[in-house]
């Protein structure tokens, strides 16, 4: 349930308001990007993803049918960790089984099981034995995969996750701290937004027809689960990644 404000851990010192914002941002919580949806104090610019802001204090997950996942505000023990869906490394709030010892980002937790807006659905996968769009490869360690209803289209969430930290590094790694606050810097983040254009008309440079509406809807694909990574998979959002995709 969205609250207007609320009050949270991680920040007693001021309340977190709930804000939508078009512009990426990175969560203090989990450390990760995020777009769209987030609770956030004015007087500090600290923001959290919604579900870094109001976490299940456990979640069990289809993908591990034996797993009781906690929610934890820092990674446990001095072994650096990773996260079993997009293989990237936690280093802030995350969802750990204590028993098999499996990690989970809080916004890849959430992940929904299928993205579906009438026209592309999309379902969640541990593993497909397909190539992915991204890396051309057949398989990925432990990455997640989306694959397409047709089975003709599939990307890694590693992969995405790896699309928006070359594109978004100065988010990820904190060198431009007033990104939000800066038309300039927002123009160059709009010719940065990961896109898989150039490579779909490179890999149907020669085809049409059907090989065409392949990459249109392999391009629109794309929106939808980067807006799902990045902890907003709605339709308006996947409309402004999609806008910023264009450009």
């Amino acid at each position: 349930m969205k609250c207007n404000e609320i009050s949270h851990f991680s920040h007693p010192q001021h309340k977190l308001s709930y804000e939508y914002s078009e512009f990426p941002f990175k969560c203090d919580g989990c450390k990760e990007v995020g777009i769209g949806s987030r609770y956030k104090c004015t007087n500090c610019d600290y923001d959290l993803h919604m579900h870094c802001a109001i976490p299940s204090p456990s979640i069990t997950h289809p993908f591990y049918t034996k797993c009781s996942f906690q929610f934890l505000s820092r990674p446990p023990g001095n072994v650096p960790r990773y996260c079993n869906a997009c293989e990237k490394d936690i280093t802030g709030f995350l969802y750990h089984c204590r028993s098999c010892g499996f990690d989970l980002h809080p916004c890849c937790a959430k992940l929904p099981m299928v993205l579906d807006d009438g026209d592309v659905k999309l379902y969640l996968y541990r593993k497909v034995s397909a190539s992915c769009h991204r890396c051309g490869r057949k398989g990925r360690n432990k990455s997640w995969s989306y694959r397409s209803t047709c089975k003709k289209y599939n990307l890694h969430v590693a992969c995405v996750k790896e699309m928006l930290v070359d594109s978004w590094h100065e988010i990820y790694f904190g060198h431009d701290n007033n990104y939000n606050n800066s038309n300039t810097n927002y123009r160059k983040l709009e010719n940065r937004i990961p896109s898989l254009k150039g490579t779909l008309q490179t890999h149907h440079k020669k085809s049409k027809g059907k090989a065409q509406k392949c990459c249109e809807v392999a391009g629109l694909a794309l929106q939808f689960i980067i807006s799902a990574v990045l902890g907003d998979p709605t339709t308006l959002i996947a409309g402004v990644v999609g806008s910023l995709m264009s450009k």
